[in-house]
């Protein structure tokens, strides 16, 4: 730090001024003293404040940024544990290649334990979806309303996913409005991943 230099005034030479001079010297000294203080101490410290408040500034916005960061982070967590807990349960509910057989197998017994005789059961080539398969089962059954409503029924309660589209019902060729033949379409669904799931998406992009 710089030191300020004042000219030394004899004790003797004040003593002779008059009491405007000496007020007059009171002032400036003050004020040299003053200018000294502001320019030696005080410029220096505002400056170095101020660059520790913009400093300081600058950390609380780094500080927001890294916590938005942490929010985000933890959301992206959650989420994909979310994705991850549905995609299992949409494992439980996807039958995987092997298990169609039996699937299929217990739409069969559904339909019989229901009382219905099976005129067509053919199931029908897959088609691939982003991470499962449809497997659609063209149906064909004759028996009483009640019997195909039960069916229908039974299906919907297996443990795996089955749903029937393209109902349609109608009497037998001897007029007997108690016994209907009906035709349907139920699908059900195989979980799929890795390369079959890759083949499936450029089969779909290919079709576009």
């Amino acid at each position: 730090m710089r030191k300020l230099h004042f000219p030394k005034i004899p004790l003797e030479k004040i003593d002779s001024f008059s009491k405007v001079q000496r007020i007059i010297i009171c002032v400036a000294t003050f004020s040299l003293l003053i200018a000294g203080f502001y320019s030696l101490v005080y410029s220096p410290k505002s400056k170095e404040i101020n660059e520790l408040e913009n400093e300081y500034s600058a950390m609380q916005v780094e500080l927001a940024e890294a916590r938005g960061r942490a929010m985000t982070l933890k959301g992206l967590k959650e989420d994909v544990g979310i994705a991850t807990m549905d995609l299992a349960k949409s494992k439980e509910l996807l039958p995987d290649t092997k298990e169609i057989p039996k699937l299929l197998e217990s739409i069969t017994s559904a339909g019989e334990s229901a009382g219905l005789e099976f005129i067509l059961f053919k199931p029908g080539e897959e088609v691939l979806k982003n991470f499962y398969a449809e497997i659609p089962v063209t149906i064909k059954v004759t028996g009483s309303y009640h019997n195909i409503a039960v069916f229908f029924d039974k299906i919907s309660k297996l443990y795996r996913i089955v749903n029937v589209f393209d109902v349609e019902t109608k009497g037998n060729d001897k007029g007997k409005m108690s016994m209907l033949t009906t035709t349907c379409t139920a699908k059900t669904y195989r979980f799929v991943e890795g390369s079959d799931a890759a083949s499936g998406k450029e089969k779909r992009e290919k079709g576009k």
